[in-house]
């Protein structure tokens, strides 16, 4: 299939069926005139992030920036914002595949963000076929047959859609602007922006965004210049775009006011993307000798450092007459095992009730079958609000309460086990093409196996990284347990009828990465280069 690209634009990529109603010429220029005016900069802002780790592996501390201390005393709040985004009490996730998408939107959620990002293998396929994915359900066109010959299609009654790029590290390695590579968030939002927008804004609900990954203030203002760029391409008023963002860093929390400042005009508000902040905490300080961290399990919520940075958020986001959206529950319906359903159930509804007192006015979940316990708990605070923006915080966060990182203990050979499965499992799925992996009765995807992954690293290299029986977690430790859970790994997948083929290949990717002497900043950059 022969397409029309504009100059200076290349991709080396199969073109599939119904690619070409995507990569035309006209979109295709678009993402080539936001990539010309904008790449730059994001690879300035890329080399800043370089800098800043170097100054906290040698022993510098994140603080609030002095410099825009006038931004955190101002008077002033981001503007107002569509209907179809003051009510979000329940928000599903998932990537941009055919029949998730159905699912999510006759879910009875308030918001589905649909996803390009953490949940979605990004390879050439998943990334384009989404897209057509996107613009069929946007139009109502979308339908899908499974195995057993049954029609899944649209209700009357859909979720709001909102649509997550790639974060700013990402570049989509198939298409090239003047012998460049695109970036991956720019590539997927220029797309989905300039064959959609229009069609959301006749529809009444859109173009809403979700944008990931974000470590300061100055990525937030570029996303901001990309937007206004944007529409005026397509000509459209300034304003109209929205966006959440993602509070998943531990830089990013430090700055989460300055983030809405920047995006003030196109602001949905921010969201605690609690997986994401604890790998980031993990690897930000994976230098520091009195940095540890326990078992994944551990981490929850509530512990003081997880806790502080939830409430900051609520504090910050209702000053400004923002949403606060609350994280992912990564709890999944069990089948046939009614008590451990129940106590799945019971976690939910404890994370829901928790975050609804707290102030935010809604949460993630990850699965359709969840969607109502979200919203009933959200309900039994909220009444017949829509939300809960008027509630306000007095707390006074500081850095201390921010790098709180406890419990350090306790590290168990459960636990190191529990990552190694974990991330064995999720790469081996994610090289098949799958992002979002139920293992172990939870919605794992590429954010938890960066938490397993970098534990196991963490543990090796600390001097804390003492498992409570007294064993040191060592690299010959770590050795020898990985072909232990590689080979329940592949049992428990040739049980579901799944195909082993990647997961040897997941394995070795999996003891690379956790035992490498030098970090790697992210999991998915050498896996997406490893992959076609």
């Amino acid at each position: 299939m022969s397409l029309n690209l504009p100059a200076g634009v290349r991709i080396n990529a199969p073109i599939s069926p119904r690619f070409d109603e995507i990569l035309t010429h006209d979109a295709l220029a678009l993402v080539a005139k936001l990539h010309r005016a904008f790449e730059p900069r994001r690879q300035e802002l890329l080399k800043k992030r370089i800098e800043r780790q170097a100054r906290i592996d040698a022993g510098e501390m994140p603080d609030f920036l002095p410099e825009t201390k006038s931004i955190r005393e101002g008077d002033w709040k981001i503007a107002p914002l569509p209907k179809a985004l003051e009510c979000r009490r329940s928000e599903i996730t998932g990537p941009v595949e055919r029949k998730m998408i159905i699912n999510a939107f006759n879910s009875g959620a308030d918001s589905y963000m649909s996803d390009f990002e953490d949940s979605n293998s990004p390879n050439w396929f998943n990334q384009i076929q989404g897209q057509v994915n996107l613009k069929d359900a946007i139009r109502r066109e979308i339908s899908y047959v499974n195995e057993a010959g049954k029609e899944y299609r649209l209700n009357d009654r859909i979720a709001t859609l909102q649509i997550r790029p790639r974060g700013w590290h990402l570049d989509e390695k198939h298409v090239t602007v003047d012998g460049q590579r695109v970036s991956g968030g720019i590539f997927d939002f220029g797309l989905v922006f300039f064959h959609n927008a229009k069609e959301q804004i006749a529809r009444g609900a859109g173009p809403f965004y979700y944008l990931p990954k974000m470590e300061s203030h100055l990525e937030a203002r570029l996303w901001n210049d990309i937007f206004v760029m944007a529409q005026e391409s397509l000509g459209l008023p300034r304003g109209t775009i929205k966006a959440t963002v993602l509070i998943e860093t531990i830089l990013a929390t430090f700055e989460m006011e300055e983030i809405l400042y920047e995006l003030r005009e196109h602001s949905a508000g921010l969201n605690a993307g609690r997986w994401d902040y604890i790998f980031s905490c993990i690897k930000k300080f994976k230098k520091n000798k009195d940095f540890c961290m326990a078992n994944r399990g551990a981490i929850t919520m509530e512990v003081p450092f997880m806790r502080s940075y939830a409430l900051h958020l609520v504090k910050v986001c209702h000053k400004r007459g923002a949403p606060a959206m609350g994280g992912m529950s990564a709890l999944i319906p069990i089948k046939d095992d009614p008590v451990a359903n129940e106590k799945a159930l019971a976690g939910i509804r404890h994370d829901k009730t928790r975050d609804a007192n707290d102030g935010f006015d809604g949460g993630w979940v990850a699965h359709p079958g969840l969607v109502p316990i979200a919203q009933e708990e959200f309900v039994k605070v909220l009444g017949d609000k829509p939300n809960q923006w008027e509630k306000q915080r007095d707390e006074v966060f500081t850095a201390k309460n921010f790098l709180d990182f406890q419990p350090e203990q306790p590290i168990t050979e459960v636990g190191l086990r529990n990552n190694i499965n974990v991330g064995i499992h999720y790469l081996g799925s994610w090289l098949a093409g799958n992002g979002c992996v139920p293992i172990h009765n939870l919605m794992e995807d590429a954010a938890t196996a960066e938490i397993s992954r970098s534990q196991v690293w963490q543990w090796v290299v600390s001097p804390k990284g003492v498992l409570d029986d007294g064993r040191e977690v060592t690299t010959e430790l770590v050795h020898g347990l990985i072909p232990e859970e590689l080979a329940k790994v592949k049992a428990t997948v040739t049980a579901q009828g799944e195909d082993t083929a990647t997961y040897d290949q997941a394995a070795g990717i999996f003891e690379k990465m956790s035992l490498s002497p030098d970090f790697p900043e992210f999991l998915t950059l050498p896996l997406y280069e490893a992959m076609d």
